[in-house]
């Protein structure tokens, strides 16, 4: 057997093989609503073999969103529909994950296929908020920066959201602190210029991360895995890098986090990013191999024979497919052929599986 067809314990959680949906916006919801277009997304994925589904990035309240068409997972009533995608995942043989997040600065955008521009006064822009009052795009709003009161509320919704995750049947929850979204503002000293408790030394910087993470432990299951999702660097002079990503990773490990999910910039305007096929995996093998946790690869990673390299040389531990998912998502039946190995397909497709001629 491969190693990507091999299976993998966390916890109490076992998966099937190494592959990981990796969360992707499908700014399709309403009010955060999810609805059958994210069960049909989430489920065909379960349906195509992958191990671990993880939702996209869900707001944990209505000003953490990206664009009004985030789902979200702010109120009581976003449960019932969420429970519905939760067991037809399981039901399929796969794992049930959700992220959590908060955009700060980088709310209140349009779509991607909009132009994903912040949106005007006139057209439903809401408040945004970050850790200084720095725009991402210099065109953009100022964002309000978070007094004290304002960053006990973004714990104490990154805990509510917990809450209902657990109760919408999430088996994995990843607190997303990439991409340049509020918590990875307040990693870097190129976002977060506070001269309080929560900026300047990379102590400060990382505190609110870390008090997310013990509220959100508060009252997730010890038993479930719990994944953090950083930016490994900003790809940009004098901003959050690769050193720091493994200095924070050693505490994560000591606080009880089970796997970083290794990606990379989304911070700047100015990162500078050399892209190849793979080109984020360095990451996640540098931080496995330094600190002991276990990593997810993401970033460019297309095919079977190259996903299955990076096991072989103890690179990551997982495999996240983002983009190749949403061209194939029977990716993981189809790459189970091509590394000869014999997977169950759903019953429903068994007449399809292709075969070996005698």
């Amino acid at each position: 057997m491969s190693l990507l067809f091999s299976p993998f314990k966390i916890k109490t959680i076992n998966l099937k093989n190494r592959i990981v949906v990796s969360p992707m916006c499908q700014y399709s919801s309403e009010d955060g609503f999810a609805s059958d277009w994210h069960l049909v997304h989430l489920g065909s994925r379960a349906i195509g073999g992958a191990a671990l589904i993880i939702q996209e990035a869900s707001a944990v309240s209505p000003e953490g969103r990206i664009s009004a068409g985030d789902l979200g997972i702010w109120k009581d009533e976003h449960i019932s529909y969420l429970q519905k995608i939760t067991a037809f995942i399981h039901e399929h043989g796969s794992i049930a994950g959700i992220q959590l997040a908060h955009a700060g600065r980088k709310a209140s955008c349009s779509p991607p296929w909009e132009g994903a521009k912040q949106l005007p006064t006139n057209a439903g822009r809401w408040e945004t908020f970050a850790p200084s009052a720095i725009p991402f795009h210099k065109a953009d709003v100022t964002p309000e920066a978070l007094d004290i009161e304002g960053i006990k509320k973004v714990i104490a919704d990154f805990k509510a959201a917990t809450i209902r995750s657990l109760t919408a049947g999430y088996k994995v929850i990843e607190i997303h602190a990439a991409h340049g979204y509020l918590i990875h503002q307040f990693l870097s000293p190129l976002s977060n210029l506070r001269t309080d408790n929560y900026g300047g030394s990379f102590e400060n910087r990382i505190r609110l991360l870390l008090e997310i993470l013990e509220s959100v432990q508060e009252v997730w299951p010890a038993e479930n895995p719990l994944f953090v999702r950083i930016s490994a660097t900003d790809w940009a002079d004098g901003g959050w890098n690769a050193d720091e990503a493994v200095q924070l990773t050693a505490l994560l490990k000591n606080k009880g986090v089970d796997l970083i999910d290794c990606s990379s910039g989304g911070l700047t305007e100015q990162q500078q990013i050399p892209l190849f096929p793979g080109y984020q995996v360095q990451f996640a093998e540098r931080i496995k191999i330094e600190t002991g946790i276990s990593t997810g690869a993401v970033g460019l990673i297309t095919e079977a024979a190259q996903a299955e390299e990076i096991l072989e040389k103890g690179q990551a531990d997982l495999i996240f497919l983002a983009r190749e998912l949403l061209r194939d998502p029977y990716f993981a039946l189809n790459a189970a052929q091509e590394l000869g190995d014999d997977v169950k397909w759903p019953a429903q497709y068994e007449r399809a599986k292709p075969r070996k001629l005698v």
